[in-house]
């Protein structure tokens, strides 16, 4: 796992798992949706590593594993494969490689997703800490990844801060970190 020190560039993995886009047949629309959110939502200097990959379970787990222990990022946000389609491995590649799962990530993204769309209850996204890094499911639509993600953002800087990553700050306006009092 790695280490971090206070001038080390925080780093945010964004995985976009679809076949189609994989092979250039289809625009990823995934990823360049995480970033942008993620570019309103976050106020600290911060840098993208960014993965379009194909739909398979191995290479899935491989890549989380690859973002999270050797590219050292603290953060790693997926989109897509997580319906109930065969072909949709995400949430059991994020499951196999994560040390704890963290269920109401999920439970919160479905609850939110439920009050626009009533198929929000075929959605497994999951999420689970790997080491020192938080790893997040995110559903493949962008409106979708945009409402989730500005759900779970305010609790995702203080697991950030327990699993002793980089201090994250926000821009308030858009969302406001929660973090404990002392």
């Amino acid at each position: 796992m790695f280490t971090m020190s206070t001038n080390q560039a925080i780093r945010i993995g964004i995985v976009t798992v679809s076949d189609r886009a994989s092979r250039g047949e289809y625009e990823d629309r995934g990823g360049p949706a995480i970033r942008a959110c993620l570019e309103e939502i976050l106020s600290c200097a911060w840098e993208a590593v960014p993965r379009l990959i194909a739909d398979e379970q191995p290479l899935i787990e491989a890549t989380l594993k690859e973002l999270c222990d050797h590219e050292n990022c603290c953060l790693v946000v997926t989109t897509g494969g997580t319906g109930p389609a065969r072909r949709d491995v995400t949430p059991e590649a994020t499951e196999a490689v994560c040390d704890k799962l963290l269920d109401g990530f999920g439970e919160w993204m479905r609850a939110v997703s439920l009050k626009v769309v009533p198929t929000a209850i075929l959605s497994r996204q999951i999420a689970g800490i790997r080491g020192r890094s938080l790893i997040v499911n995110l559903p493949g639509k962008p409106s979708a990844i945009r409402d989730c993600l500005l759900a779970v953002f305010p609790a995702i800087p203080y697991c950030i801060d327990l699993l002793e990553g980089p201090y994250l700050t926000t821009n308030e306006a858009v969302v406001k970190a929660f973090r404990p009092k002392a």
